[in-house]
C-alpha cells in the first residue's frame, strides 16, 4: 500500500499526518509504529488521521510512536487544525471532535494556532507535585533546574510506577520564574523525552497557579520552542476556558510503500 503524508511539528513535536476524508486507510499497529519509526520509516513523536465526523469539520484520530491509539495530544490538535486548513476541509476556525470530546480551534494572521482544550477538574495537590488530566493523564513535578534533570530516567520511573498502572502517566519536570515556566516532559507511548508535550504544557500552567483563582496567561518555554495557555480557575481544583497557543509548521510531505 502507498500513502501519501505529510509531516508537521509544533514547538518540535512531530508527527505524521494522512488525509483519511474519503475513509480509504486503514492502519495496523505495526504499520504505525512503523511509520514512526525514525530509523526505518518516516520518524515522529504520533501518527494522526484527518478522517470525517456528523457534526463536525473533522475527526482527529492520534496515534502514539508505539502504535496504540492514545489520549487527547494538543500540539497534535494544533497541527491537524493547520493540516485542515492546508487541505481546505477549514478556513481559520474549525470544530472537531478527539478521543476527549469536542474542540474548538482558531488560526490567526501569523499561523499561530489557539486551541481550546478541555475543562479540567480533579486537580491533586501534592508536596512537590501534582497530577491532572488535559485530555491525557500527567505528573507535574516542581524542580529547581530543568537542564539538570535526569528527565528519561525520573520520568521513566515514576510512568511505571504501580499506581498508575496499567497505562501510565506522563510526567513533566517544571521550573517556575517570575515570567514564565520551563517545561520538560517524559511521555508514555513514546517512552521518552519530547521537545515539547501539548497537554502537558497545559497541565504544567494550571498546576504552577496552586491554590490562586482569576484569569491566567501562562508563558512556557520547552526545548521545542516556546507556546502560551491562557485559563480561568474560579476554585482552586479546577480550570475552565483553558486555550494552547502555539505554532505549527508543515514540514514535508511525501509517499511511502508499506
Amino acid at each position: 500500500m502507498r500513502i501519501h503524508f505529510y509531516k508537521y511539528q509544533g514547538t518540535g513535536n512531530d508527527f505524521v499526518i494522512i488525509d483519511n476524508m474519503d475513509k480509504s486507510i486503514e492502519l495496523t499497529v505495526e504499520q504505525v509504529a512503523f511509520l514512526c519509526n525514525r530509523h526505518m520509516g518516516i520518524g515522529a513523536d504520533g501518527l494522526m488521521l484527518l478522517e470525517p465526523a456528523e457534526g463536525y469539520d473533522f475527526k482527529m484520530v492520534y496515534y502514539n510512536s508505539d502504535g496504540n491509539e492514545s489520549t487527547m495530544c494538543g500540539n497534535g490538535g494544533r497541527c491537524i487544525t493547520a493540516f485542515a486548513k492546508k487541505q481546505g476541509v477549514i478556513d481559520n476556525k474549525a470544530y472537531f471532535v478527539a478521543i476527549d470530546g469536542p474542540h474548538d480551534a482558531e488560526i490567526d494572521n501569523e499561523g499561530i494556532v489557539h486551541l481550546a482544550m478541555q475543562d479540567v477538574t480533579g486537580i491533586e495537590v501534592n508536596e512537590g507535585y501534582s497530577i491532572l488530566n488535559t485530555g491525557s493523564p500527567h505528573y507535574v513535578k516542581w524542580v529547581d533546574d530543568t537542564d539538570a534533570t535526569d528527565v528519561f530516567n525520573e520520568g521513566k520511573g515514576t510512568r511505571n510506577q504501580d499506581r498508575f498502572q496499567p497505562k501510565g502517566i506522563n510526567v513533566n519536570f517544571v521550573e517556575v520564574s517570575d515570567s514564565h515556566i520551563k517545561v520538560r516532559t517524559y511521555e508514555r507511548g513514546v517512552e521518552d523525552e519530547t521537545l515539547s508535550c501539548g497537554t502537558g504544557v497545559t497541565a504544567s500552567a494550571i498546576a504552577a497557579t496552586g491554590n490562586n483563582t482569576g484569569d491566567f496567561n501562562t508563558p512556557i518555554h520547552t526545548p521545542g520552542g516556546n507556546l502560551r495557555v491562557t485559563f480561568t480557575k474560579h476554585n482552586a481544583d479546577s480550570a475552565e476556558n483553558v486555550k494552547l497557543i502555539g505554532p505549527a509548521t508543515l514540514v514535508f510531505e511525501g509517499d511511502i510503500e508499506i
